[in-house]
């Protein structure tokens, strides 16, 4: 449960992590041909909380109070529920929601493809069960399993991983996941969903969300570090 937990934008500044959100810094790897997450430590925190979204922080996952100064940081995310935004794909056996909110951190790669060049053979069982492991494990929740004409959401227990990528040599977004509630600058409190990632490199085209704009800019949180 999420309760008393929420991650608050504040204006030209940092995120504002209330309710003693768990905190860890996790690394993407590649181990038999899929992506997993590997461990990296567990991120001492208070109860409340600033984590960088800038990206130029000294004292990387937190903001250091200043680096920030000229960060404008405009939201510019589709603020409409996940059930408005999905594009609906149908295959044979099952229909999938996406919504285009991706974060490159490849879990939908499995090993008979991706959700999209599987879904024609979605009438075989595992098939399907392969196309819904690649939902699940997504953490930018941009894929969904229709069930009913309703999207489903996958909600893990609440906690915010600090991503590292390796294979691309830079560092990604924030894993939030647990239907953790995202309140925008303005007071906007955005649909809660079980997996979201949001952007800490500053520069993403649909903030507050993570679009994988670390990956051609080379984001490195530990070049900040002091």
């Amino acid at each position: 449960m999420s309760d008393g937990m929420s991650i608050t934008i504040t204006d030209g500044g940092p995120y504002i992590v209330r309710g003693n959100v768990p905190l860890f810094e996790k690394r993407i790897v590649r181990r038999g041909g899929l992506y997993v997450w590997e461990d990296v430590r567990e991120i001492p925190h208070g109860e409340t909380y600033a984590l960088c979204r800038c990206g130029r922080t000294k004292d990387a996952p937190f903001c250091d109070g200043g680096s920030h100064k000229r960060f404008k940081g405009k939201e510019k995310a589709d603020r409409r529920p996940y059930a408005e935004r999905c594009q609906r794909i149908e295959g044979p056996g099952m229909v999938i929601g996406d919504d285009m909110r991706c974060s490159l951190s490849r879990f939908c790669h499995r090993a008979e493809g991706t959700p999209w060049k599987m879904l024609p053979r979605s009438d075989d069982p595992e098939i399907r069960d392969e196309i819904v492991r690649a939902v699940v494990e997504c953490p930018s929740g941009r894929l969904s399993v229709i069930e009913d004409g309703v999207p489903t959401d996958h909600v893990p227990e609440p906690a915010i991983w600090v991503v590292q990528d390796p294979e691309n040599r830079v560092s990604g977004g924030l894993y939030v996941m647990g239907g953790i509630p995202i309140v925008g600058s303005d007071g906007f409190v955005y649909e809660s969903r079980g997996r979201t990632v949001l952007c800490r490199c500053g520069v993403s085209g649909d903030m507050p969300f993570c679009d994988a704009s670390h990956i051609n800019n080379m984001f490195r949180d530990d070049r900040n570090r002091r």
